[in-house]
Protein backbone atom coordinates (compact mmCIF):
# COMPACT_ATOMS: atom_id res chain seq x y z
CA UNK A 1 0.00 0.00 0.00
CA UNK A 2 1.61 3.16 -1.28
CA UNK A 3 1.12 6.85 0.66
CA UNK A 4 2.85 8.88 -2.03
CA UNK A 5 1.01 8.51 -5.22
CA UNK A 6 1.59 9.10 -9.06
CA UNK A 7 -1.00 8.94 -11.88
CA UNK A 8 -0.30 6.35 -13.67
CA UNK A 9 -0.68 3.74 -10.43
CA UNK A 10 -4.14 3.80 -10.42
CA UNK A 11 -3.64 1.92 -13.75
CA UNK A 12 -1.14 -0.58 -12.55
CA UNK A 13 -0.72 -1.73 -8.56
CA UNK A 14 -2.33 -4.76 -7.74
CA UNK A 15 -5.14 -4.77 -4.74
CA UNK A 16 -5.44 -2.02 -2.50
CA UNK A 17 -4.02 0.42 -3.54
CA UNK A 18 -3.09 3.12 -0.88
CA UNK A 19 -3.89 3.32 3.09
CA UNK A 20 -3.87 6.54 5.41
CA UNK A 21 -1.31 6.78 8.29
CA UNK A 22 -3.57 8.19 10.68
CA UNK A 23 -0.42 9.25 12.47
CA UNK A 24 -0.27 12.71 10.07
CA UNK A 25 -3.41 13.48 10.92
CA UNK A 26 -3.80 17.19 12.39
CA UNK A 27 -4.30 17.19 16.18
CA UNK A 28 -7.46 16.63 17.28
CA UNK A 29 -9.46 19.36 18.78
CA UNK A 30 -12.01 19.89 21.37
CA UNK A 31 -10.23 16.68 23.05
CA UNK A 32 -11.56 14.61 20.15
CA UNK A 33 -10.71 11.32 20.33
CA UNK A 34 -8.94 9.37 16.88
CA UNK A 35 -12.33 7.28 16.34
CA UNK A 36 -10.64 3.53 15.33
CA UNK A 37 -10.04 2.76 11.68
CA UNK A 38 -12.52 0.34 10.79
CA UNK A 39 -10.50 -1.80 8.23
CA UNK A 40 -12.54 -3.67 5.37
CA UNK A 41 -12.40 -7.53 5.93
CA UNK A 42 -10.51 -10.18 3.96
CA UNK A 43 -13.89 -11.28 2.09
CA UNK A 44 -14.39 -7.21 1.29
CA UNK A 45 -11.12 -7.19 -0.54
CA UNK A 46 -11.10 -10.60 -2.23
CA UNK A 47 -14.30 -9.56 -3.60
CA UNK A 48 -13.95 -5.53 -4.41
CA UNK A 49 -12.39 -4.63 -7.22
CA UNK A 50 -9.30 -2.52 -7.14
CA UNK A 51 -9.83 -0.71 -3.47
CA UNK A 52 -7.93 2.49 -2.70
CA UNK A 53 -8.12 2.74 0.84
CA UNK A 54 -10.06 1.40 3.46
CA UNK A 55 -12.78 3.70 2.66
CA UNK A 56 -14.91 1.45 0.27
CA UNK A 57 -18.03 3.37 -1.03
CA UNK A 58 -19.48 1.58 -4.17
CA UNK A 59 -18.10 -2.32 -3.54
CA UNK A 60 -17.94 -2.61 -7.07
CA UNK A 61 -17.47 -6.23 -8.03
CA UNK A 62 -14.23 -7.83 -9.25
CA UNK A 63 -14.33 -8.62 -13.33
CA UNK A 64 -14.47 -12.33 -13.36
CA UNK A 65 -12.49 -12.67 -16.62
CA UNK A 66 -10.74 -10.47 -19.48
CA UNK A 67 -14.09 -10.39 -21.20
CA UNK A 68 -15.56 -8.51 -18.08
CA UNK A 69 -12.85 -6.10 -17.61
CA UNK A 70 -13.14 -5.09 -21.50
CA UNK A 71 -16.94 -4.99 -21.23
CA UNK A 72 -16.37 -2.34 -18.87
CA UNK A 73 -14.00 -0.63 -20.09
CA UNK A 74 -16.08 -0.24 -23.34
CA UNK A 75 -18.95 0.88 -21.47
CA UNK A 76 -16.93 3.64 -19.44
CA UNK A 77 -15.44 4.62 -22.90
CA UNK A 78 -19.40 4.70 -24.02
CA UNK A 79 -20.33 6.52 -21.44
CA UNK A 80 -17.61 9.76 -21.28
CA UNK A 81 -18.18 9.81 -25.12
CA UNK A 82 -22.19 10.52 -24.13
CA UNK A 83 -20.97 13.24 -21.14
CA UNK A 84 -19.35 15.09 -23.75
CA UNK A 85 -22.27 15.64 -26.47
CA UNK A 86 -24.83 18.45 -26.29
CA UNK A 87 -27.50 16.17 -26.22
CA UNK A 88 -26.88 14.15 -23.87
CA UNK A 89 -25.04 16.67 -21.12
CA UNK A 90 -26.35 19.96 -22.50
CA UNK A 91 -27.26 21.29 -18.55
CA UNK A 92 -23.48 21.28 -17.33
CA UNK A 93 -21.20 20.31 -20.78
CA UNK A 94 -20.12 24.19 -20.90
CA UNK A 95 -18.53 24.26 -17.29
CA UNK A 96 -17.47 20.89 -17.68
CA UNK A 97 -15.21 21.54 -20.93
CA UNK A 98 -13.97 24.23 -19.80
CA UNK A 99 -12.70 22.58 -16.56
CA UNK A 100 -11.18 19.91 -18.67
CA UNK A 101 -9.47 22.42 -20.98
CA UNK A 102 -7.79 24.45 -18.37
CA UNK A 103 -5.72 23.38 -15.58
CA UNK A 104 -2.49 25.02 -14.71
CA UNK A 105 -1.84 22.18 -12.01
CA UNK A 106 -0.98 25.29 -9.53
CA UNK A 107 -2.90 22.91 -6.65
CA UNK A 108 -4.30 26.23 -5.24
CA UNK A 109 -7.33 23.67 -4.62
CA UNK A 110 -5.65 21.30 -2.58
CA UNK A 111 -5.00 24.58 0.05
CA UNK A 112 -8.50 24.93 -0.34
CA UNK A 113 -9.81 21.27 0.79
CA UNK A 114 -10.44 20.01 4.15
CA UNK A 115 -9.81 16.42 2.71
CA UNK A 116 -6.64 16.91 1.69
CA UNK A 117 -5.56 18.52 4.90
CA UNK A 118 -7.38 16.51 6.86
CA UNK A 119 -5.60 13.09 5.66
CA UNK A 120 -2.46 14.63 6.21
CA UNK A 121 -1.53 15.77 2.70
CA UNK A 122 -2.57 12.97 0.77
CA UNK A 123 -2.07 12.81 -2.74
CA UNK A 124 -5.47 10.81 -3.33
CA UNK A 125 -7.30 13.68 -2.19
CA UNK A 126 -5.69 16.62 -3.83
CA UNK A 127 -9.02 17.64 -5.66
CA UNK A 128 -6.90 17.49 -9.03
CA UNK A 129 -5.75 14.17 -8.58
CA UNK A 130 -8.77 12.45 -10.03
CA UNK A 131 -9.68 15.20 -12.21
CA UNK A 132 -6.29 14.69 -14.42
CA UNK A 133 -6.86 10.99 -14.51
CA UNK A 134 -10.08 11.70 -15.83
CA UNK A 135 -8.62 14.68 -18.24
CA UNK A 136 -5.57 12.75 -19.72
CA UNK A 137 -8.28 9.44 -20.55
CA UNK A 138 -10.49 11.77 -22.23
CA UNK A 139 -7.92 13.75 -24.36
CA UNK A 140 -6.34 10.18 -25.18
CA UNK A 141 -8.52 7.90 -25.63
CA UNK A 142 -12.13 10.16 -26.64
CA UNK A 143 -10.92 13.29 -27.94
CA UNK A 144 -7.81 11.60 -29.27
CA UNK A 145 -5.87 15.03 -29.51
CA UNK A 146 -2.25 14.66 -31.45
CA UNK A 147 0.65 14.12 -28.96
CA UNK A 148 -1.84 13.75 -25.93
CA UNK A 149 0.44 10.90 -24.69
CA UNK A 150 3.36 13.32 -24.74
CA UNK A 151 1.49 16.17 -24.20
CA UNK A 152 -0.89 15.21 -20.88
CA UNK A 153 1.36 12.22 -19.88
CA UNK A 154 0.38 8.28 -20.51
CA UNK A 155 -2.68 6.88 -18.48
CA UNK A 156 -3.13 3.54 -19.32
CA UNK A 157 -7.05 2.45 -19.66
CA UNK A 158 -7.65 -0.48 -18.12
CA UNK A 159 -10.48 -1.80 -15.88
CA UNK A 160 -8.31 -0.76 -12.94
CA UNK A 161 -8.22 2.61 -14.00
CA UNK A 162 -12.31 2.37 -14.25
CA UNK A 163 -12.93 0.96 -11.06
CA UNK A 164 -10.27 3.44 -9.33
CA UNK A 165 -11.99 6.23 -10.87
CA UNK A 166 -15.89 5.42 -9.49
CA UNK A 167 -14.17 5.34 -6.11
CA UNK A 168 -12.07 8.68 -6.47
CA UNK A 169 -15.19 10.36 -7.59
CA UNK A 170 -16.93 9.73 -3.89
CA UNK A 171 -13.64 11.22 -2.01
CA UNK A 172 -14.84 14.56 -2.36
CA UNK A 173 -17.43 15.93 -0.03
CA UNK A 174 -18.70 18.24 -3.74
CA UNK A 175 -18.16 21.35 -1.72
CA UNK A 176 -16.67 23.43 -4.42
CA UNK A 177 -14.17 25.30 -1.98
CA UNK A 178 -11.61 24.35 -4.61
CA UNK A 179 -13.73 26.07 -7.64
CA UNK A 180 -13.84 29.41 -5.61
CA UNK A 181 -10.34 29.06 -4.88
CA UNK A 182 -9.21 28.15 -8.46
CA UNK A 183 -7.30 31.63 -9.97
CA UNK A 184 -9.01 30.33 -13.43
CA UNK A 185 -12.04 28.69 -12.29
CA UNK A 186 -11.49 24.72 -12.57
CA UNK A 187 -14.59 23.31 -10.84
CA UNK A 188 -12.82 20.01 -9.52
CA UNK A 189 -16.10 19.19 -7.72
CA UNK A 190 -18.01 19.53 -11.12
CA UNK A 191 -15.96 17.32 -12.81
CA UNK A 192 -16.03 15.02 -9.45
CA UNK A 193 -19.72 14.91 -9.88
CA UNK A 194 -20.03 14.19 -13.92
CA UNK A 195 -17.83 11.35 -13.19
CA UNK A 196 -20.22 10.06 -10.76
CA UNK A 197 -23.32 10.34 -13.23
CA UNK A 198 -20.90 8.88 -15.87
CA UNK A 199 -20.76 5.70 -13.68
CA UNK A 200 -24.73 5.72 -12.75
CA UNK A 201 -26.16 6.22 -16.07
CA UNK A 202 -24.40 4.43 -17.82
CA UNK A 203 -22.41 1.47 -15.58
CA UNK A 204 -25.44 1.47 -13.47
CA UNK A 205 -22.74 2.07 -10.47
CA UNK A 206 -23.79 4.42 -8.09
CA UNK A 207 -24.19 3.81 -3.91
CA UNK A 208 -27.14 2.00 -2.56
CA UNK A 209 -28.04 4.74 0.29
CA UNK A 210 -28.00 7.22 -2.64
CA UNK A 211 -30.39 4.96 -5.60
CA UNK A 212 -31.80 2.29 -3.68
CA UNK A 213 -32.63 3.51 -0.70
CA UNK A 214 -32.53 7.09 -1.68
CA UNK A 215 -34.08 8.51 -5.31
CA UNK A 216 -35.46 4.92 -6.12
CA UNK A 217 -37.38 4.69 -2.92
CA UNK A 218 -38.63 8.23 -2.82
CA UNK A 219 -40.43 7.46 -6.41
CA UNK A 220 -42.08 3.81 -5.11
CA UNK A 221 -42.91 5.50 -1.45
CA UNK A 222 -43.02 9.45 -1.62
CA UNK A 223 -40.01 9.90 0.70
CA UNK A 224 -36.74 8.52 0.96
CA UNK A 225 -37.29 8.02 4.63
CA UNK A 226 -39.93 5.25 3.95
CA UNK A 227 -42.86 7.50 4.91
CA UNK A 228 -46.15 7.16 2.91
CA UNK A 229 -48.35 10.52 2.57
CA UNK A 230 -50.77 9.10 5.68
CA UNK A 231 -47.39 8.17 7.51
CA UNK A 232 -46.41 11.76 6.81
CA UNK A 233 -49.74 13.50 7.97
CA UNK A 234 -50.14 12.26 11.25
CA UNK A 235 -47.07 12.31 12.61
CA UNK A 236 -46.78 16.32 11.63
CA UNK A 237 -50.60 15.72 13.62
CA UNK A 238 -48.41 14.10 16.91
CA UNK A 239 -45.92 16.94 16.16
CA UNK A 240 -48.49 19.62 16.41
CA UNK A 241 -49.95 18.06 19.65
CA UNK A 242 -46.49 17.30 21.45
CA UNK A 243 -45.39 21.03 20.59
CA UNK A 244 -48.69 22.96 21.39
CA UNK A 245 -48.40 21.25 24.81
CA UNK A 246 -44.29 21.72 25.09
CA UNK A 247 -44.89 25.54 23.74
CA UNK A 248 -47.81 26.78 24.88
CA UNK A 249 -49.42 27.30 21.44
CA UNK A 250 -51.54 25.97 19.96
CA UNK A 251 -50.41 25.02 16.74
CA UNK A 252 -52.03 23.40 13.53
CA UNK A 253 -49.79 22.49 9.96
CA UNK A 254 -52.16 23.19 7.14
CA UNK A 255 -51.95 20.12 4.41
CA UNK A 256 -53.08 20.57 0.90
CA UNK A 257 -54.21 24.14 0.96
CA UNK A 258 -55.54 25.78 -2.54
CA UNK A 259 -54.02 29.22 -3.70
CA UNK A 260 -51.86 29.33 -0.64
CA UNK A 261 -48.91 31.88 -1.23
CA UNK A 262 -46.32 29.04 -0.01
CA UNK A 263 -46.07 25.22 -0.45
CA UNK A 264 -43.27 25.02 2.17
CA UNK A 265 -41.26 21.74 1.30
CA UNK A 266 -39.41 20.34 3.94
CA UNK A 267 -36.40 17.71 4.28
CA UNK A 268 -38.46 14.84 5.38
CA UNK A 269 -35.88 13.52 7.80
CA UNK A 270 -36.48 16.33 10.04
CA UNK A 271 -40.05 15.26 10.38
CA UNK A 272 -38.35 11.82 12.23
CA UNK A 273 -35.06 13.08 13.65
CA UNK A 274 -35.65 16.49 14.52
CA UNK A 275 -39.63 17.50 14.65
CA UNK A 276 -38.81 20.20 16.78
CA UNK A 277 -37.87 21.60 13.08
CA UNK A 278 -41.04 21.20 11.55
CA UNK A 279 -42.80 22.67 14.76
CA UNK A 280 -41.06 25.66 14.88
CA UNK A 281 -41.53 26.23 10.80
CA UNK A 282 -45.31 25.56 11.72
CA UNK A 283 -45.61 27.83 14.85
CA UNK A 284 -43.65 30.31 13.21
CA UNK A 285 -45.68 31.05 9.75
CA UNK A 286 -48.58 30.44 11.60
CA UNK A 287 -47.87 33.44 14.55
CA UNK A 288 -46.53 35.52 11.30
CA UNK A 289 -49.71 35.08 9.58
CA UNK A 290 -48.82 33.57 6.54
CA UNK A 291 -50.77 31.73 3.50
CA UNK A 292 -48.55 28.49 3.23
CA UNK A 293 -49.19 24.86 3.05
CA UNK A 294 -47.63 21.51 2.59
CA UNK A 295 -48.68 19.35 0.60
CA UNK A 296 -49.38 15.46 1.32
CA UNK A 297 -48.70 14.23 -2.31
CA UNK A 298 -46.36 11.62 -2.53
CA UNK A 299 -42.64 13.24 -3.18
CA UNK A 300 -44.22 16.17 -2.51
CA UNK A 301 -44.31 16.32 0.99
CA UNK A 302 -39.92 15.56 1.10
CA UNK A 303 -37.15 17.83 0.01
CA UNK A 304 -34.86 15.71 -0.49
CA UNK A 305 -33.23 14.92 -3.99
CA UNK A 306 -30.09 12.62 -3.77
CA UNK A 307 -30.03 12.82 -7.27
CA UNK A 308 -28.11 15.51 -6.91
CA UNK A 309 -25.07 13.97 -5.49
CA UNK A 310 -25.00 11.44 -8.22
CA UNK A 311 -27.60 10.95 -11.72
CA UNK A 312 -29.50 13.60 -13.81
CA UNK A 313 -32.00 11.88 -14.67
CA UNK A 314 -32.98 11.22 -10.92
CA UNK A 315 -32.35 14.48 -10.14
CA UNK A 316 -34.82 15.65 -12.75
CA UNK A 317 -37.86 13.32 -11.99
CA UNK A 318 -37.91 14.06 -8.12
CA UNK A 319 -37.65 17.73 -8.64
CA UNK A 320 -40.38 17.81 -11.66
CA UNK A 321 -42.81 16.16 -9.30
CA UNK A 322 -42.24 19.01 -6.56
CA UNK A 323 -43.07 21.63 -9.44
CA UNK A 324 -45.93 19.55 -9.86
CA UNK A 325 -47.40 19.69 -6.57
CA UNK A 326 -47.28 23.23 -6.29
CA UNK A 327 -49.25 23.55 -9.21
CA UNK A 328 -51.54 21.53 -8.39
CA UNK A 329 -52.65 23.42 -5.52
CA UNK A 330 -52.03 26.98 -7.34
CA UNK A 331 -49.57 27.72 -4.67
CA UNK A 332 -47.93 31.02 -5.87
CA UNK A 333 -43.93 29.94 -4.73
CA UNK A 334 -42.34 27.44 -3.02
CA UNK A 335 -40.18 28.31 -0.14
CA UNK A 336 -37.32 25.41 0.35
CA UNK A 337 -37.15 24.31 4.36
CA UNK A 338 -33.31 24.17 6.20
CA UNK A 339 -32.19 21.55 3.80
CA UNK A 340 -29.15 22.82 1.74
CA UNK A 341 -28.93 20.12 -1.31
CA UNK A 342 -32.76 20.35 -1.52
CA UNK A 343 -32.41 24.59 -2.14
CA UNK A 344 -29.42 23.71 -4.86
CA UNK A 345 -31.28 21.01 -6.29
CA UNK A 346 -34.58 22.38 -6.45
CA UNK A 347 -33.28 26.19 -7.53
CA UNK A 348 -29.88 26.45 -9.93
CA UNK A 349 -30.35 22.50 -10.73
CA UNK A 350 -33.90 22.68 -11.74
CA UNK A 351 -33.03 25.74 -13.49
CA UNK A 352 -30.88 23.94 -15.95
CA UNK A 353 -33.27 20.40 -16.17
CA UNK A 354 -37.40 21.58 -15.73
CA UNK A 355 -38.70 23.24 -18.48
CA UNK A 356 -39.77 26.88 -18.12
CA UNK A 357 -43.79 26.03 -18.45
CA UNK A 358 -43.62 23.68 -15.29
CA UNK A 359 -41.41 26.02 -13.07
CA UNK A 360 -42.55 27.67 -10.22
CA UNK A 361 -41.43 30.62 -8.27
CA UNK A 362 -38.76 29.49 -5.39
CA UNK A 363 -37.56 30.99 -2.13
CA UNK A 364 -35.26 29.82 0.58
CA UNK A 365 -36.58 30.02 3.77
CA UNK A 366 -33.72 32.10 5.16
CA UNK A 367 -35.08 34.76 3.57
CA UNK A 368 -38.64 34.16 4.25
CA UNK A 369 -37.74 33.88 8.20
CA UNK A 370 -35.23 37.00 7.66
CA UNK A 371 -38.36 39.24 5.75
CA UNK A 372 -40.76 37.51 9.26
CA UNK A 373 -37.83 38.54 12.18
CA UNK A 374 -37.08 41.66 10.85
CA UNK A 375 -40.99 42.96 9.94
CA UNK A 376 -42.48 42.64 13.85
CA UNK A 377 -45.39 40.12 12.82
CA UNK A 378 -43.63 37.84 15.84
CA UNK A 379 -42.63 39.14 19.50
CA UNK A 380 -38.94 38.31 20.29
CA UNK A 381 -36.38 38.57 23.26
CA UNK A 382 -33.47 37.82 22.07
CA UNK A 383 -32.06 37.47 25.93
CA UNK A 384 -33.83 34.22 25.97
CA UNK A 385 -30.36 33.15 23.92
CA UNK A 386 -28.33 34.40 26.32
CA UNK A 387 -25.55 31.56 25.25
CA UNK A 388 -22.78 31.63 22.88
CA UNK A 389 -24.12 30.96 19.65
CA UNK A 390 -22.43 30.09 16.55
CA UNK A 391 -23.20 29.76 12.54
CA UNK A 392 -22.15 26.78 10.08
CA UNK A 393 -22.97 27.68 6.47
CA UNK A 394 -24.26 24.89 4.25
CA UNK A 395 -21.70 24.79 1.52
CA UNK A 396 -25.16 24.21 -1.04
CA UNK A 397 -27.08 27.20 0.14
CA UNK A 398 -24.26 29.54 0.80
CA UNK A 399 -20.90 29.10 -1.10
CA UNK A 400 -22.82 27.34 -4.07
CA UNK A 401 -25.83 30.10 -4.47
CA UNK A 402 -24.46 33.26 -2.28
CA UNK A 403 -27.13 33.32 0.32
CA UNK A 404 -24.87 34.48 3.14
CA UNK A 405 -26.54 37.73 4.82
CA UNK A 406 -30.18 37.01 5.35
CA UNK A 407 -29.63 33.91 8.28
CA UNK A 408 -27.30 36.51 9.57
CA UNK A 409 -29.43 39.20 9.94
CA UNK A 410 -31.83 36.82 12.24
CA UNK A 411 -29.18 35.57 14.23
CA UNK A 412 -27.59 38.76 15.05
CA UNK A 413 -30.80 40.30 15.65
CA UNK A 414 -32.05 37.35 18.22
CA UNK A 415 -28.76 36.03 20.04
CA UNK A 416 -26.57 38.54 21.37
CA UNK A 417 -23.88 36.30 21.87
CA UNK A 418 -23.14 35.54 18.42
CA UNK A 419 -19.74 34.48 16.82
CA UNK A 420 -18.64 33.36 13.54
CA UNK A 421 -16.59 30.49 13.04
CA UNK A 422 -13.18 30.97 11.37
CA UNK A 423 -13.16 31.67 7.52
CA UNK A 424 -17.28 32.10 7.34
CA UNK A 425 -19.68 33.01 4.68
CA UNK A 426 -18.70 31.55 1.15
CA UNK A 427 -15.14 30.85 2.60
CA UNK A 428 -17.03 27.94 5.06
CA UNK A 429 -16.03 24.48 5.05
CA UNK A 430 -18.22 21.43 4.30
CA UNK A 431 -19.66 20.19 7.69
CA UNK A 432 -17.70 16.26 5.68
CA UNK A 433 -21.36 15.24 5.35
CA UNK A 434 -21.72 16.62 2.17
CA UNK A 435 -22.58 14.81 -1.23
CA UNK A 436 -24.76 12.58 0.38
CA UNK A 437 -21.67 11.09 2.66
CA UNK A 438 -24.14 12.31 5.75
CA UNK A 439 -26.52 8.92 4.89
CA UNK A 440 -24.00 6.31 3.68
CA UNK A 441 -23.12 3.16 6.45
CA UNK A 442 -21.29 0.58 4.40
CA UNK A 443 -17.52 -0.75 5.55
CA UNK A 444 -15.82 1.94 7.31
CA UNK A 445 -16.87 5.45 5.98
CA UNK A 446 -18.41 6.63 9.62
CA UNK A 447 -15.15 6.36 11.17
CA UNK A 448 -13.47 8.13 7.37
CA UNK A 449 -16.15 11.11 8.40
CA UNK A 450 -14.92 11.54 11.77
CA UNK A 451 -11.26 11.38 11.38
CA UNK A 452 -11.11 12.59 7.79
CA UNK A 453 -14.39 14.83 6.11
CA UNK A 454 -15.72 16.34 9.39
CA UNK A 455 -12.57 16.91 11.60
CA UNK A 456 -12.06 20.70 9.73
CA UNK A 457 -15.74 21.48 10.87
CA UNK A 458 -14.94 20.54 14.88
CA UNK A 459 -11.80 22.67 14.89
CA UNK A 460 -14.14 25.47 13.69
CA UNK A 461 -16.67 24.93 16.05
CA UNK A 462 -13.68 24.58 18.78
CA UNK A 463 -11.98 27.80 17.32
CA UNK A 464 -15.57 29.63 17.37
CA UNK A 465 -15.83 28.58 21.29
CA UNK A 466 -12.64 28.32 22.54
CA UNK A 467 -12.53 31.03 25.43
CA UNK A 468 -15.91 29.39 26.50
CA UNK A 469 -15.13 25.21 26.09
CA UNK A 470 -16.51 22.70 28.94
CA UNK A 471 -19.32 21.84 30.03
CA UNK A 472 -19.94 25.28 32.44
CA UNK A 473 -21.53 27.43 29.55
CA UNK A 474 -24.10 25.81 26.77
CA UNK A 475 -23.39 26.32 23.32
CA UNK A 476 -25.50 26.20 20.62
CA UNK A 477 -24.46 25.31 16.77
CA UNK A 478 -26.69 26.88 14.59
CA UNK A 479 -26.76 24.31 11.09
CA UNK A 480 -29.71 25.16 9.09
CA UNK A 481 -29.33 21.87 6.90
CA UNK A 482 -30.74 18.54 7.75
CA UNK A 483 -27.58 16.59 6.53
CA UNK A 484 -25.48 19.31 7.78
CA UNK A 485 -27.13 18.70 11.78
CA UNK A 486 -26.71 14.93 11.15
CA UNK A 487 -22.79 15.17 10.45
CA UNK A 488 -22.42 17.61 13.41
CA UNK A 489 -24.88 15.27 15.27
CA UNK A 490 -22.89 12.08 14.98
CA UNK A 491 -19.37 13.52 15.60
CA UNK A 492 -20.57 15.17 18.52
CA UNK A 493 -21.97 11.60 19.86
CA UNK A 494 -18.97 9.67 18.81
CA UNK A 495 -16.68 12.26 20.56
CA UNK A 496 -18.85 12.72 23.81
CA UNK A 497 -18.72 16.10 23.16
CA UNK A 498 -22.05 16.76 24.40
CA UNK A 499 -21.44 16.38 28.16
CA UNK A 500 -17.74 17.49 27.70
CA UNK A 501 -18.87 21.00 26.34
CA UNK A 502 -22.32 20.92 26.74
CA UNK A 503 -23.75 21.42 22.96
CA UNK A 504 -26.80 21.68 21.38
CA UNK A 505 -27.25 21.93 18.22
CA UNK A 506 -30.44 22.51 15.53
CA UNK A 507 -31.60 25.24 12.79
CA UNK A 508 -32.49 29.09 12.82
CA UNK A 509 -35.96 28.12 13.55
CA UNK A 510 -35.63 26.43 16.47
CA UNK A 511 -33.18 29.51 17.85
CA UNK A 512 -35.75 32.19 16.58
CA UNK A 513 -39.08 30.18 18.48
CA UNK A 514 -36.61 30.03 21.60
CA UNK A 515 -36.60 34.21 21.62
CA UNK A 516 -40.89 34.49 21.16
CA UNK A 517 -42.28 36.22 23.91
CA UNK A 518 -45.37 33.97 23.52
CA UNK A 519 -43.89 30.80 23.81
CA UNK A 520 -42.85 29.08 26.89
CA UNK A 521 -39.47 29.44 28.29
CA UNK A 522 -36.62 26.94 26.95
CA UNK A 523 -38.04 25.48 22.97
CA UNK A 524 -33.74 24.81 22.72
CA UNK A 525 -32.92 21.74 25.19
CA UNK A 526 -29.26 20.57 26.38
CA UNK A 527 -28.25 17.30 26.91
CA UNK A 528 -27.62 18.17 30.63
CA UNK A 529 -31.15 19.34 30.92
CA UNK A 530 -32.65 16.01 29.83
Amino acid sequence: MRNTLQLTDVSTVEGQMTSIDLSTIPTPVLDMATMPWKPVTDEQRNTTACILDDVCVLNIPKPKDRAEEEALVKKFVAGMRKLFTTENNWPFLPMLETSMDYCAQCNSCSDACHLYEMSGGHEMYRPNFRSEIFRRIYKQYVKKEPFAKWRYGDMDLNWKTVVRLAELSYRCNLCRRCAQTCPIGVDNALIAREIRKLFSQELGISPRELHEKGTMHQMRVGSSTGMTPDVVKDNVEFIDEDYAEITGVGIHTPFDVKDADILLLHNAGEIMAWPENIAAFSLIFQEAGLSWTLSSKAMAYDGVNYGVFYDDAQTARIALQHMLAAKELNAKKIVIGECGHAHKVLTVIADRLIPFEYQVPRESCYVTLRDIVMSGKIKLDPARNNFPVTLHDPCNVVRLMGIVEPQREIVRKIAPLFREMPCPGVNNYCCGGGSGFAIMTRNNIEQWRGNISGRKKMQQIGEAFKECLGPETKKYICAPCSNCKGQIREILEHNDLYAKNNFAYGGIVELVVNAMTNVNPGYIKWESEE
